[in-house]
C-alpha cells in the first residue's frame, strides 16, 4: 500500500472514529462519484486490514444512537457471515476473533436498543454463529441467548434481539438449548410487549421447522394456540405491522408444516378467516391471512386432502374473494383505454382476489369450488350492482381452471349464465362476459366448441357490433382467438363469412386496440380454418398489408407486429400457391426492417422472429435466399444474457421486491434474484424459431449449423427459462438429421462423415449430462426423446464410452423417476387423502409413464443400432427392467419393460436367448393382462421369441399356444381397444406355425390361424402375416389347404380382402394428394 493511502487507512481506522463515519456516510450517498469513492476505499480496507476494519465497525456498534450505526451494523455482518462474498472471520487474528464475539454480545446487550439497529445487528450475531456452531466455537453465546429470554428482568428489547437470534440458530440450538418449550410459551404469553410475542411467534415457527420428525414437532403443538393469542393480541392492540409480521411467519409454517396445524385446523383457520372478515383491518393484514389459507390449501405434497375436509371454511374463503372483487370503480380511464392491458379502476385487492381464487380452485379441485360458488353466484347475478355481477363473471373465468373437470359437466348451464350477461346493460359487465367466455373456451375445449359454437360465436359476433364500447368490440374480437384454438376447422368454417366480415369491418375503424384485436381475430381463424380460408384470401390480404406498409409511427408499432403476425398465419393456411405472389412482396418489407435500427422495446422484433419463420414453413425451400438476412439477427436474440440482478433479501438491507412489471424476482437463501422476463421470452421466442429452420430446411440449413449449435448446447442448461431449454433439446436431432442429409446429398461444403461424427460427439454427452439433471418431468421425457432421436441419426457413429454414458443416465433417471413415484405412495397414507387428490396424484404419475415410454424409445434404439454390442448393457440393466415386471407395477411400466426386452429380442436374436428364462415366463403371464398395450407387448415378443428361439423356446410352445387363444378368441378381442393385441396375437400364432410347425398339432393350430385372417389394424403386423399366408401357399402346405382343399374357399376370401383394402387404400391416396 502506499504511504498516502496507508495514512488514509490510520486515519479511517484510529481512535477518532470520525474519518470512519464520514466513509460510512459516503457509502450510502447519493452522489455516484462519492459512493463509487467510498466502495474502493472500504474494499480496499479489507484486503488491507481485516482486523481493524472488523473491530472498528464493531466498537461502533457500542454507541446504537450514532446515525452510522445501521449501516456500521450492515457492514460488519458482511465482514463475518459465511455466505457474503466479503467473509474475512477466518482470516482475523485469534484476538481480533475473541474481542469481536465479545463486542457483539456487548452492543447486543445494550439497553433502549434501536430496532433499526437491533434487527441488523441480531441478524450479524446470527450469521457469525452459524459458522461457529458447529464447532462449539461460541460458547458464551448460548449462555447469553439463554438468560436473555428467560431473565425476567431483561428490557423487552433484549429479549426480541435473542429471540430473533434464537430463530436463525433454530437448527443449530434445538438440540442443546435448555427448556425451549418453555422458554417460548413464556415468550408467546408476554405480558407487555407485543413485539416480544411475535419474536417468539418467529422463534417457535423456525424451531418447529427445523426439526427432523413429526414426532417431535408434535411435542411443540401445545404452543399453537399461544401462537394464535400472540397474533390475536397484535391486532387487538392495533400494532398491524407486528400482526402482518406474525402472519408472515404463520404464511411460512403453512407452506412447510401444514400437517403440524392438523389436530386445531378449524380453530386456526377460523382465526385467520375472521382477520380476512374484518373490514376495518389494513388490506395488507387481510390479505395475509387470505394468503395463510390458500397456502395450506395449496400443500399438497405435505398435507395432501386436508382443506377440503374443510368445506365450510372453503366458502367463507370464496365469499372473502368474491367481496375483495367488488373493489373495483368505474373509471373513465378504462373505457377510454387504447390498449388491452388498461386496468384502471383494479385495486390491489381486487387483483390479489383474482389471483387467490384462481389458486385456490387449483388447488382444492371443482368438487369443492363448484358446490360453494353454485351456492353464492345467483345473487351476485341477480344483483342491481354492477359490481357484483361483474364480480361473478370474473370468478367463473378465474376458477375454471381448477374445476374444468367438474365444470364440464354443466356447460351448458355454465356458458349460458355467462351468455346471457353480454346483454347486460354495462359495458364493463359484458367486457367480463367476453372475458370469461375465453377462458372458458381455453379450460373447457374441446367440448365447448363441438357442443356450443352455434350460441357462443354468434354472441361473439353481436358484440363485435357494440360500437359506442370499443373495449367490449375488442375483446370479443380477442375471444376469438380463445375458441378458435381448440376449434375443429368443420366446427368453425360455416361462421367465417359472418365473423371474416366483422373483422374486416374492425380493421377500417380508427381504434388502434380495435384493430390489433381484429388482426388476432383474423390470424387465429385463419390459422384454424387452415385452407378453407382461401375463400377469403384475395378481401382479406390487401388490408393486412396496408397496414404493414402504412403503420410506421412509434404509436402504431404494436398494430405494425400483429399486422406480420396475421400475414405470415393466413399465409400458412392458405398455402405457398394461393400466398406466393404477395410473400414477396411482404418479405421485402421485413427486409428492409430488419435492416433498420430498432429501439430495444419494440414489439416488431419478437413478432418479426417469429413471422420469418413462419414464411419459411410456408414457403419451404424457396426461403433459403432470405436466410442470411433473417439468421445474424436471430442468433443475436437467441444469444441474449439474461438480465439478472441478485441484492441480498436480508431484513437489513430493507430492499422491496421490484416494482417493475418487467422483472421477476425470486428469493434463494439470503440472496433475492431478479430477472428480466422480456429478454427470457425474446430469446425463447428466437431458439424456438432455429429450431424451426432447422426442421423446416433440412440440408439448406446447413451453412448455420455451426453457429447454432454453440448458441444452443450450452442453453440445455438454462435454468431460468423453460421454454429457452425446450427449445435448445427440440433442436438438437434437428441438427444433426441437417448435417446428415448434407453430407449424403453433397451439399456439405467438402465436410464428410467425421464432420457429423464430431457434431454427435458435442451433441449427445451433452443431452446425457442434462438428462438427470433436468428438474421437470415433462422437459426430463423430452430430452431422453431428443436424445433417442439423435442417436437414430447419428448411429454407429456413437462409441462404447458414449453408450455407456447414455446407459448410465438412464439409470439415474430410472432411480429418480421411482423416487419420486416412492414419495407420492407415501402422499396416499396422509389421513386427508382423498379421491381428489387420488385423480392429481394419477396425473403426476402418468408424466414418469411419459419418462419410462422414452427411456423403453431410447434403450430399443440403442438395442436396434448396436445389437449384440449392446447386450452387456442390458445385463447391466436387467436388475433395474426386471422389478418392473411385477404385478405391483403400472401398466405403463410393465409395457416399457418387456417392450425393451423384445427389441432385445428381436435385434440380438439368438444371443439374447440367454434372457428367456428371466424374461418370457413374465411375457406369458402378460397375456392374461386388463391391460391392453401390455397384452400387445407381451403376444409380441412371444412371436419374437418363437421366430428366433429355437430349441430354447420349444418348452413354452403348449402354454404360449394356450395365452394366445386367450387373447384371440376373447369375446371383445376385436374391440377397437383391443384389435392391436388381436393382430399382434394372431402373428405370433402364425409364427409358432412357421418355425415350431413339429411341436404343435398343425392340423388343429394352422386352420385356426387361417380363421383370423385378414388382419386389419396393426398394418406392420398385417403385411407380415399376409406375406407368411403367401409362401405357405406356394409350397402348398397340406395344413394350410386342409383335406380336399376344404381351406381353399377362405384362403381366396382373405386375398379378396386385401386386394380390396390394397385398392381403397391406393385411391384414397390418389385422391387425397
Amino acid at each position: 500500500m502506499d504511504p498516502r493511502a496507508e495514512a488514509d487507512a490510520a486515519a479511517v481506522l484510529g481512535a477518532d472514529p470520525a474519518a470512519l463515519t464520514a466513509l460510512l456516510a459516503d457509502l450510502t450517498s447519493p452522489a455516484n462519484e462519492a459512493r463509487s469513492r467510498a466502495e474502493q476505499q472500504f474494499h480496499a480496507l479489507r484486503g488491507s486490514h481485516p482486523d481493524a476494519l472488523a473491530l472498528s465497525l464493531a466498537h461502533l456498534l457500542l454507541s446504537p444512537a450514532h446515525p452510522s450505526t445501521p449501516i456500521a451494523a450492515v457492514l460488519l455482518r458482511r465482514l463475518i457471515a459465511p455466505s457474503s462474498q466479503a467473509f474475512v472471520y477466518p482470516a482475523l487474528s485469534p484476538a481480533t476473533q475473541s474481542s469481536l464475539r465479545a463486542l457483539l454480545l456487548s452492543a447486543a446487550s445494550a439497553p433502549a436498543l434501536p430496532r433499526s439497529v437491533s434487527r441488523k445487528l441480531s441478524d450479524a450475531v446470527a450469521e457469525l454463529a452459524s459458522f461457529l456452531l458447529p464447532a462449539n466455537a461460541w460458547p458464551d453465546l448460548l449462555s447469553f441467548l439463554y438468560k436473555s429470554i428467560d431473565s425476567q428482568s431483561s428490557p423487552p428489547g433484549l429479549q426480541e434481539s435473542a429471540l430473533n437470534i434464537l430463530a436463525r440458530l433454530a437448527s443449530h440450538l434445538a438440540a442443546v438449548f435448555p427448556n425451549l418449550h418453555g422458554l417460548l410459551h413464556a415468550a408467546l404469553s408476554h405480558p407487555s410487549s407485543a413485539d416480544v410475542r411475535v419474536a417468539g411467534l418467529n422463534a417457535a415457527i423456525s424451531l418447529i421447522q427445523s426439526l427432523p420428525s413429526a414426532g417431535a414437532r408434535d411435542q411443540f403443538q401445545d404452543l399453537l394456540p399461544a401462537m394464535m393469542r400472540a397474533l390475536a393480541e397484535s391486532l387487538n392492540c392495533g400494532n398491524e405491522g407486528s400482526a402482518q409480521e406474525a402472519l408472515e411467519m404463520m404464511i411460512e409454517l403453512a407452506g412447510a408444516e401444514p400437517r403440524f396445524l392438523r389436530r386445531q385446523l378449524p380453530d386456526v383457520v377460523a382465526s385467520m378467516l375472521q382477520i380476512a372478515e374484518a373490514p376495518g383491518l389494513e388490506d395488507g393484514t387481510r390479505h395475509l391471512a387470505v394468503e395463510f389459507v390458500v397456502t395450506l390449501a395449496e400443500a399438497r405434497e405435505r398435507a395432501p386432502g386436508m382443506m377440503r375436509k374443510l368445506p365450510r371454511y372453503v366458502g367463507r374463503l370464496f365469499a372473502v374473494l368474491m367481496t375483495m372483487l367488488l373493489d373495483v370503480q368505474d373509471e373513465p380511464a378504462w373505457h377510454a383505454a387504447v390498449s388491452e392491458e388498461e386496468d384502471a379502476g383494479e385495486t390491489g385487492s381486487y387483483v390479489f382476489a383474482q389471483e387467490c381464487l384462481d389458486r385456490l380452485a387449483i388447488a382444492v379441485g371443482g368438487n369443492t369450488i363448484l358446490p360453494v360458488a353454485a351456492e353464492l353466484l345467483p345473487s351476485f347475478f341477480s344483483s342491481e350492482d354492477w359490481k357484483r355481477r361483474h364480480a361473478a363473471l370474473v370468478t367463473i373465468a378465474q376458477i375454471v381452471e381448477g374445476s374444468a373437470k367438474v365444470m364440464i359437466k354443466n356447460l351448458e348451464q355454465v356458458v349460458g349464465m355467462v351468455l346471457n350477461s353480454f346483454q347486460d346493460p354495462h359495458p364493463r359487465v359484458r367486457w367480463a362476459a367476453i372475458n370469461a367466455v375465453g377462458q372458458l373456451s381455453t379450460d373447457l375445449g374441446p367440448e365447448l366448441q363441438n357442443q356450443l359454437h352455434h350460441v357462443v360465436l354468434p354472441a361473439l359476433a353481436s358484440a363485435m357490433d357494440d360500437v359506442q364500447n370499443p373495449r367490449v368490440q375488442a375483446h370479443a374480437a380477442s375471444a376469438i382467438l380463445n375458441f378458435s384454438e381448440n376449434c375443429r376447422p368443420d366446427i368453425l368454417t360455416p361462421y367465417l363469412d359472418g365473423i371474416v366480415g366483422k373483422l374486416l369491418l374492425l380493421l377500417q375503424t380508427g381504434n388502434q386496440m380495435v384493430q390489433e384485436a381484429a388482426l388476432t381475430a383474423l390470424a387465429s381463424a385463419a390459422d384454424s380454418s387452415q385452407e378453407h380460408f382461401q375463400k377469403y384470401y384475395d378481401a382479406v390480404m390487401p388490408y393486412l398489408k396496408a397496414i404493414l406498409m402504412n403503420a410506421t409511427d412509434k404509436s402504431n408499432r404494436m398494430l405494425r407486429a400483429k399486422s406480420m403476425e396475421c400475414i405470415s398465419l393466413v399465409g400458412m393456411a392458405v398455402g405457398k400457391q394461393k400466398f406466393k405472389d404477395d410473400a414477396k412482396q411482404v418479405m421485402e418489407v421485413l427486409m428492409t426492417l430488419q435492416g433498420s435500427q430498432m429501439e430495444a422495446d419494440d414489439p416488431i422484433t419478437s413478432y418479426m422472429l417469429q413471422a420469418w419463420a413462419r414464411l419459411c414453413k410456408c414457403l419451404g425451400q424457396d426461403f433459403l435466399p432470405y436466410m442470411s438476412v433473417v439468421m445474424p439477427p436471430l442468433l443475436q436474440s437467441a444469444q441474449l444474457k439474461p438480465d439478472v440482478s441478485v441484492t441480498s433479501a436480508g431484513p437489513e438491507d430493507e430492499i422491496g421486491e421490484s416494482d417493475d412489471e418487467g422483472v421477476e424476482t425470486i428469493t434463494l437463501g439470503d440472496k433475492r434474484i431478479g430477472i428480466r422476463t422480456s429478454l427470457l421470452e425474446e430469446k425463447a421466442t428466437a431458439c424456438n424459431m432455429l429450431c424451426c429452420y432447422a426442421d423446416e430446411l433440412k440440408e439448406g440449413f446447413f451453412p448455420w449449423i455451426d453457429q447454432v449449435t454453440t448458441t444452443l448446447v450450452p442453453l440445455l442448461k438454462f435454468y431460468f427459462h423453460e421454454e429457452v431449454r425446450k427449445a435448445a433439446i427440440s433442436a438438437m436431432p434437428e441438427l444433426l438429421c441437417s448435417a446428415k442429409l448434407a453430407v449424403e446429398k453433397g451439399q456439405a461444403q467438402g465436410r464428410d462423415k467425421s464432420y457429423l461424427k464430431q457434431l454427435s460427439d458435442y451433441i449427445v454427452p451433452a443431452l446425457v449430462e442434462v438428462m438427470h439433471k433436468e428438474p421437470e418431468p415433462q422437459i426430463c421425457a423430452s430430452i431422453l426423446e431428443s436424445l433417442n432421436e439423435s442417436i437414430q441419426v447419428s448411429g454407429t457413429l456413437l462409441e462404447e464410452n458414449q453408450v455407456r454414458s447414455v446407459v448410465e443416465g438412464v439409470k439415474e433417471v430410472i432411480v429418480a423417476s421411482a423416487n419420486r413415484r416412492i414419495e407420492r405412495t407415501e402422499r396416499v397414507k396422509a389421513e386427508d387423502f382423498d379421491s381428489e387428490e387420488e385423480e392429481l396424484l394419477r396425473e403426476e404419475n402418468e408424466q414418469e409413464d411419459e419418462i419410462f415410454d422414452q427411456v423403453g424409445d431410447c434403450l430399443g434404439t440403442l438395442a436396434k443400432t448396436f445389437k449384440t454390442y449392446f447386450l452387456p448393457f442390458f445385463d447391466e440393466l436387467s436388475m433395474y427392467l426386471t422389478p418392473m415386471l411385477g404385478k405391483d407395477r403400472t401398466s405403463e411400466e410393465r409395457r416399457i419393460a418387456i417392450c425393451i426386452f423384445d427389441d432385445v429380442a428381436e435385434h440380438c436374436r439368438e444371443a439374447a436367448i440367454r434372457y428367456y428364462d428371466a424374461y418370457l415366463p413374465s411375457l406369458l403371464e402378460a397375456c392374461t393382462s386388463e391391460n391392453p398395450d401390455v397384452r400387445q407387448a407381451a403376444v409380441y415378443g412371444i412371436g419374437i421369441c418363437a421366430e428366433f428361439g429355437g430349441s430354447a423356446f420349444r418348452p413354452h410352445t403348449g402354454e404360449a399356444l394356450s395365452r394366445l387363444y386367450n387373447v384371440i378368441k376373447h369375446p371383445n378381442a376385436l374391440d377397437l381397444d383391443n384389435a392391436m393385441a388381436y393382430d399382434n396375437a394372431v402373428s405370433a400364432l402364425g409364427k409358432i406355425c412357421q418355425f415350431h410347425h413339429d411341436s404343435i398339432d398343425a392340423s388343429q393350430v394352422i386352420p385356426s390361424w387361417l380363421s383370423c385372417l385378414p388382419l386389419k389394424n396393426d398394418l406392420i403386423e398385417a403385411k407380415l402375416v399376409h406375406e407368411q399366408l403367401c409362401t405357405m401357399l406356394e409350397k402348398s402346405e397340406r395344413e394350410l389347404l386342409g383335406h380336399n382343399n376344404q381351406y381353399l374357399p377362405k384362403i381366396v376370401s382373405v386375398f379378396a380382402e386385401v386386394s380390396f383394402a390394397v385398392s381403397y387404400f391406393l385411391d384414397f391416396l390418389l385422391f387425397s394428394f
